[in-house]
């Protein structure tokens, strides 16, 4: 339905579709960089300009404002973005590659210590 020229779902308000939010685009930057759900993001200070960040579009500084405070997970930005975890991956492609974020990556399984070691570390301070 069409009220005044913009689109409304009854229950929802105004409608956006993501592709809307993100140029079309699918996969974040040109690099094909892969944001992990559990990723966590930060705001790199030595990135946050002010004339910047106001070039940037409103879901991006929603972005922003979210990792200000606190690091946060890619899934818990989706969740308080109230935006599709596909968005908010491609955004992030783009405030990582604008320097405004700094994202680490979690640890691969196989680089985690085995568990057999960390029990032995746990009875041994147990035996303490």
């Amino acid at each position: 339905m069409s009220t005044n020229g913009r689109w409304y779902d009854a229950d929802a308000g105004p409608l956006v579709r993501p592709y809307a939010m993100t140029g079309g685009r699918t996969k974040p930057g040109p690099h094909g960089v892969r944001f992990d759900l559990i990723a966590l993001v930060v705001v790199d200070p030595a990135g946050t300009d002010e004339a910047a960040e106001s070039l940037l579009g409103p879901e991006h500084r929603a972005l922003l404002g979210l990792c200000r405070d606190e690091t946060q997970s890619v899934a818990e930005l989706a969740a308080d973005a109230d935006l599709p975890v596909g968005v908010v991956r491609v955004l992030l492609g783009d405030l990582l590659e604008a320097g405004h974020v700094k994202v680490s990556r979690p640890v691969p399984p196989a680089q985690l210590p085995d568990e057999r070691i960390l029990r032995e570390v746990i009875e041994g301070l147990r035996a303490l």
